[in-house]
């Protein structure tokens, strides 16, 4: 039987590799930790704690967006400011900021219509 130790990395389909770098790096303020690019083709990895997120484009038709696709959920430190920064630069929610008893949850859509769950946990009582 096969034993799965532990999650590997996550990976998103783009067009634009350019447009999806600003949007990863500015906006989501992620540093590459790999990355490949070349004849305007990439495959960019984003290392925080123990996760990878990785884009690219180098797939051509086997591999295409798509908003009904898997989601990665980022933690993030400040629910409201993430919000608001994602408001700032009209990035469309997928799911407008909701609130359950242990956590703030929304989803957003990046360039190429790859949805991105924002999560934040609320502290243990």
């Amino acid at each position: 039987m096969i034993k799965v130790t532990t999650f590997a990395f996550t990976a998103y389909p783009i067009t634009d590799l350019a447009r999806s770098r600003a949007f990863y790096e500015t906006l989501l303020g992620l540093k590459p930790a790999t990355a490949w690019e070349g004849d305007g083709k990439g495959w960019i990895e984003y290392e925080f704690g123990d996760a990878c997120l990785a884009i690219t484009n180098g797939s051509g038709d086997r591999w295409k967006p798509s908003a009904n696709g898997p989601a990665v959920a980022l933690e993030v430190a400040d629910f409201p400011a993430a919000i608001a920064a994602f408001k700032a630069a009209a990035v469309k929610f997928a799911v407008e900021p909701m609130e359950f008893p242990p956590c703030h949850y929304a989803a957003i859509l990046d360039p190429d219509g790859n949805q991105l769950i924002i999560h934040h946990r609320k502290p243990k009582a």
